[in-house]
């Protein structure tokens, strides 16, 4: 039986309010939902100037992954530092909004606006214009496969 999974998928952009929540965008709260992620783990991206978000599994699978190394060895402790160190857990309010804390901002550059980004298993929080500088620049000439200038 083929079985659909649950993905965070493309990206949207929601305005903070005067109380400094952000609705979460109902596809994300929809996956959430699915996955019966009740509270979610946040911690800053290894790469980009974001704050990834999922639930307890994503923090499960980087603590399996830090328990596979020598406990002593400089990846595993750079590895707990990231994910321990830079993390936080989260939940929504009941009308599925996020308060975007200082944690978010500091790291971010967040202010007024926040562009919500899947990343199939978690998703992202960005500053909307670092997210489309990021994207434009992963875009980087390539050309979709089979199409030829002409």
């Amino acid at each position: 039986m083929f079985r659909v999974m649950s993905r965070f998928l493309s990206n949207a952009t929601n305005r903070i309010d005067s109380k400094g929540r952000v609705s979460v965008p109902a596809a994300f709260r929809s996956v959430l939902a699915q996955r019966n992620v009740q509270e979610l783990y946040c911690f800053q991206d290894f790469v980009f100037p974001a704050i990834s978000v999922g639930g307890p599994d994503l923090l499960e699978r980087f603590e399996r992954q830090i328990a596979a190394e020598d406990p002593f060895s400089p990846d595993a402790n750079e590895m707990s530092l990231l994910i321990h160190g830079g993390g936080v857990f989260m939940k929504l309010d009941a009308e599925g909004r996020l308060m975007v804390t200082d944690f978010i901002r500091d790291f971010t550059g967040i202010s007024d606006e926040v562009a919500f980004v899947g990343r199939a298993d978690h998703f992202q929080l960005w500053q909307p214009r670092a997210f489309q500088a990021a994207q434009t620049q992963a875009r980087g000439g390539r050309r979709p496969a089979g199409r030829h200038p002409g």
